[in-house]
């Protein structure tokens, strides 16, 4: 008769030496370390001396002396930072949501297989993006010249007075259509690129279901690619709120059209350029990153917020 013998517990497994695991802690930094270090340098220690100029001013008697929130309270109360703001805020309900559609439609339009000639367009929408946006800002600004320009040349033609796109009225639209011209082929890559990575199970589904080319964008495309809507989204808010090589350029073009404050990043280099006043350009600064946190921050919240 065979005995049952009790199960051997197992021994314990020893733990790795205290050297062993010291090296295993600082391999990871090794790796890490030189990001953290660019990291550091290029962000971090900006921003602490921003915050840190922030807090002091020049003075005509005493020199640099700390004023604490002060210029806080003065960046709150100045109505050339708010009236930049305004413009910018204009500037994104407009041009964003324009900007977004066109480059979904090119997307849609790619992803679905009809479109012949596919890589040429996809390439030649894109190309916009590979100009340098100081390159393509010239030549836009050159192509609105009334006396030198496109604009004039077609007057001259037809012999008509076309509006002037560099006029005060005008020059945001002109300044959104250079935007648009430049960052749809961006966006559309964004979107092409999720697109592509969708199911072909759910096409088929909808398919076999009977739905149509509209119910599959709507109920399938769509929601499919919802996180990389919100990301366009929120990179496309923070370049309005950045908005500064179009306006600086087109300035030499438009002077009476394009001031110093014309956009909140455009403001504060002019302030600390052309008006030495560092500290004070150092606070708008840090104001403009908080709203701009900030409104992002909602956007994303309320994009990838289930149900929505």
């Amino acid at each position: 008769m065979t005995t049952l013998q009790p199960p051997v517990a197992a021994e314990p497994r020893s733990a790795p030496p205290p050297a062993r695991r010291d090296r295993r802690s600082w391999t990871g930094w090794g790796f890490i370390g030189p990001f953290v270090a660019v990291f550091a340098l290029v962000f971090l220690a900006p921003i602490a001396y921003s915050l840190y100029l922030s807090l002091f001013r020049d003075q005509l008697i005493g020199g640099t002396a700390f004023v604490g929130l002060d210029n806080y309270q003065q960046a709150l109360k100045d109505d050339n930072f708010w009236a930049a703001l305004g413009r910018v805020s204009l500037f994104l309900c407009v041009q964003v949501p324009v900007m977004l559609g066109i480059a979904l439609l090119v997307a849609l339009a790619l992803d679905s297989g009809r479109l012949y000639g596919k890589n040429f367009f996809r390439i030649s929408i894109f190309l916009p993006y590979a100009v340098p946006a100081v390159v393509a800002t010239l030549m836009w600004g050159f192509m609105y010249g009334t006396r030198f320009g496109l604009v004039g040349d077609l007057d001259d033609a037809l012999g008509v007075s076309l509006p002037d796109p560099l006029s005060p009225d005008l020059v945001l639209t002109a300044i959104g259509n250079i935007v648009t011209w430049e960052f749809v082929g961006y966006n559309m890559l964004i979107f092409y690129s999720a697109l592509r990575v969708v199911p072909h199970s759910l096409y088929e589904a909808a398919e076999i279901d009977g739905a149509g080319q509209w119910r599959v964008i709507t109920a399938i495309k769509l929601p499919a690619i919802r996180g990389a809507l919100v990301i366009a989204t929120i990179f496309s808010i923070i370049g309005s709120f950045q908005l500064f090589n179009e306006p600086s350029v087109l300035q030499k073009l438009a002077p009476n059209a394009i001031t110093t404050d014309y956009t909140p990043n455009f403001y504060t280099y002019s302030l600390s350029f052309s008006g030495q006043q560092h500290n004070y350009s150092a606070t708008v600064a840090i104001v403009m990153g908080l709203i701009t946190m900030v409104i992002a921050y909602v956007v994303q919240l309320r994009g990838m917020r289930k149900g929505v």
